[in-house]
């Protein structure tokens, strides 16, 4: 559940973009730029403590705000769009360490990761609050029926009277969002950021929405579905480390 925790959280906002018809391929640069981030506040002249998650977090959606005006207002197919920030992110963090990312994690992700209540490790009782709300706001609020509307008719839906371009801006700011926080729980788990450390999420993020019964056309998911489509995939890999089979036949299986 530990590790599932990390792609449960990067699949959430991965499903939202799909719920509206769209994809984001800017997960893994997304995900190496808030690891990076994170670790570099630690190393000399940085700043430790609380404070990393929101700068981080509110960085990472700022770009993904940027990249969902390229396709609602510059209507730039979410493929092109995505992976042209994939690339630039990937190449800005690569200038900025050097190829070398300094740096260890920061005290309050080494405590988010590595804490336990009661017996039982602090990820899954966030992994379980964070399924919650996830649920709540893809299935019952107001922001994930216009999603919905959206996704399954974009023009209808306009027509309709509701918002349709916040409704297509909101998932790619979230999705940005939970994939800087993701590079930070990764930073939390191994104690070190790398510029790799993205690019194994890009394909289970997607294939955990598609597992979990969502549309890749838009129009219809569940979260929980996603989130069931996460842990299968999460056990999966794990059973294949476990008895000694090599990665690419991971990679083959999940395909």
């Amino acid at each position: 559940m530990v590790l599932a925790s990390f792609l449960v959280v990067l699949s959430f906002g991965q499903g939202l973009v799909i719920l509206t018809g769209g994809l984001d391929l800017s997960l893994p640069a997304l995900i190496t730029l808030g690891g990076v981030l994170a670790a570099s506040f630690t190393a000399p002249g940085g700043v430790d403590g609380w404070a990393i998650l929101p700068v981080v977090i509110c960085l990472c959606a700022a770009i993904g705000f940027l990249t969902a005006l390229g396709v609602v207002w510059l209507k730039v197919p979410p493929f092109i769009m995505t992976m042209a920030t994939s690339i630039i992110i990937a190449s800005a963090a690569l200038g900025m360490t050097k190829g070398t990312p300094r740096g260890t994690s920061p005290d309050a992700l080494l405590w988010l990761m590595k804490s336990h209540v009661f017996g039982v490790p602090l990820p899954v009782i966030f992994l379980l609050f964070f399924v919650g709300a996830g649920w709540l706001i893809q299935s019952r609020s107001t922001l994930g029926r216009y999603l919905h509307a959206v996704g399954t008719n974009a023009e209808a839906a306009r027509i309709a009277g509701l918002p349709v371009f916040p409704a297509l801006v909101a998932p790619y700011v979230i999705s940005a969002a939970c994939a800087g926080f993701v590079g930070m729980m990764l930073v939390g788990y191994s104690n070190g950021a790398t510029l790799r450390m993205g690019d194994s999420y890009m394909l289970p993020s997607i294939a955990a929405v598609v597992i979990g019964g969502s549309s890749i056309l838009g129009g219809s998911g569940s979260f929980l579905g996603t989130v069931g489509g996460a842990i299968l995939l999460t056990t999966l890999g794990t059973i294949i480390s476990a008895i000694g089979m090599q990665i690419g036949v991971r990679t083959i299986i999940e395909g």
